[in-house]
């Protein structure tokens, strides 16, 4: 058996917010990761992640950490309409990625994204995170190996208090930009069109409403829409991130069916199983808020906090990531073309509902979903 190489990592973060600590911290802790190196333009937040991480080099200016030689591979974790820019300078690099998802927020800047780290031949994966979750693993194991015969339905809903809506609407420019299918509901997506691996979306067919949100941010609350393959399997989702904030989800309450002509599989990733109550609100989740007493835990999609330390899915696809730069073994991690996909059938489905018609997929440039 041949023995499997352990190359050395030097790491990137660019973005040292929620997530750029949570992997960072992650790394730290990797033997082959021996240079962490910075990039955040809040001073306070630069040093508060540097010490966690134990961070060797720290910037405001994600230029001068991509041009050290330290580097190995880096991190995209900026906001999710500041992408494209650090990743265009880590191609020219050539350096390895790992991007939070989407690519980009306009569908022309993630094609213009794609193309370039493709001819770079450039080792980019996309932050998927809930591919990692061990019940999505297993799902996507029982339809490869053909148990439910050939798939013909699946089926998808996801609930969000509106926390993550508030926080998203707030830091972007342009709220047009963004919407829960894009920002929320593409995670649920990801994993069905992963598990319904091999089949083309043809065309979409998608209606929302902005009840909620739409008088307080200019928002949508929520979308529902209907794939068809080209084999004629149709995927049916809908997403809502305008549930009250005292709705008991952290983030994520995730319900998905997948049906085939020989068996059935549902899956229950609602975290209503491990409900917590308290007197005063707990730090766990995403932008705790005061009135909240009560929580469904491992609803927050990276995991949990448990005894000092994340566990769960983000926890996982760090270290997977981790691993296949050390030793080169695949992993299943989505690659920049799959983020570039969803970020077509999300875009192509709000524009479906304002439309009010179907559109036909796939596109490639943001001109044709305006």
């Amino acid at each position: 058996m041949k023995k499997i190489g352990r190359n050395r990592i030097g790491l990137g973060i660019i973005g040292a917010g929620r997530v750029g600590l949570i992997r960072g911290e992650i790394a730290a802790r990797f033997p082959q990761v021996d240079w962490i190196g910075i990039a955040e333009i809040i001073p306070e937040r630069a040093a508060f992640v540097a010490e966690k991480v134990g961070a060797d080099f720290i910037t405001d200016d994600y230029q001068k950490l991509l041009a050290r030689p330290e580097l190995t591979a880096v991190i995209i974790s900026t906001d999710e309409h500041l992408h494209v820019a650090p990743i265009l300078a880590a191609v020219e690099r050539g350096l390895a990625m790992m991007i939070e998802k989407p690519l980009a927020t306009d569908l022309g800047d993630s094609a213009r994204v794609l193309r370039a780290i493709e001819a770079r031949g450039v080792d980019a994966v996309v932050g998927y995170t809930q591919r990692f979750r061990q019940r999505w693993l297993v799902a996507k194991d029982k339809v490869n190996s053909g148990q439910l015969g050939q798939v013909t339905m699946a089926t998808s809903r996801g609930f969000m208090n509106r926390l993550v809506a508030l926080d998203n609407y707030k830091r972007t420019p342009d709220p047009k930009k963004i919407s829960p299918m894009v920002i929320s509901g593409t995670h649920a997506l990801d994993v069905v069109m992963w598990i319904m691996e091999g089949r083309t979306p043809v065309e979409v067919y998608a209606r929302s409403v902005d009840r909620a949100l739409g008088p307080q941010c200019g928002g949508t609350d929520g979308t529902a829409g209907l794939i068809t393959m080209d084999d004629d399997s149709i995927y049916h989702l809908s997403i809502s991130w305008a549930l009250p904030i005292s709705w008991p989800g952290a983030v994520y309450s995730l319900e998905v069916g997948i049906v085939g002509t020989e068996g059935v599989l549902t899956i229950d990733d609602t975290h209503r199983d491990i409900v917590l109550a308290v007197d005063h609100p707990q730090s766990e989740g995403y932008a705790p808020d005061k009135s909240r007493l009560v929580d469904f835990i491992g609803s927050y999609p990276p995991g949990h906090m448990a005894l000092g330390e994340l566990r769960g899915p983000m926890h996982e696809e760090t270290m997977s990531w981790l691993m296949r730069l050390s030793t080169g073994l695949p992993t299943q991690h989505a690659t920049a073309a799959e983020a570039h996909n969803r970020l077509m059938l999300t875009k192509a489905l709000d524009y479906s509902a304002k439309r009010r018609a179907p559109v036909q997929v796939p596109a490639f440039a943001s001109e044709e979903f305006e």
